[in-house]
């Protein structure tokens, strides 16, 4: 059975930094493109970073130098480094694996993975 697990979430003041991780049972994250994605109340899930079996990676505009996203094989764990966090980046954060190859853009489109995990609350406070 595939599970993904997520935690490490908290509040922080703006500008300061998170490190949310997802592990992963069942299978195995080298096996698969996973990602992160986020969701505020009312609004749509937003892709975050995603990153291939091949450790190509792939982040949003409003992310893009601020977030890395990586994993640890060993660990069968995905993390988020999230530094220089914004009000905005306010949401619940969500791990999600793909059962296909995903390209571009397709790697932060929340129809295109098929496990999710059960999400883990960032709140950024001014």
């Amino acid at each position: 059975q595939f599970q993904l697990a997520a935690s490490g979430g908290g509040s922080v003041q703006d500008g300061g930094s998170l490190r949310p991780s997802c592990v992963a049972s069942g299978w195995h994250v080298r096996a698969y493109c996973m990602g992160w994605f986020r969701q505020v109340p009312g609004k749509l899930r937003e892709g975050v970073a995603a990153i291939d079996k091949n450790n190509n990676t792939y982040y949003g505009p409003s992310v893009k130098g601020r977030f890395t996203i990586s994993k640890d094989n060993a660990k069968n764990t995905l993390y988020l480094q999230m530094n220089s966090l914004k009000t905005e980046d306010t949401a619940m954060y969500y791990c999600a694996a793909a059962g296909a190859s995903l390209w571009g853009v397709h790697m932060l489109t929340s129809y295109y993975y098929n496990y999710w995990g059960q999400g883990t609350q960032v709140a950024v406070s001014s």
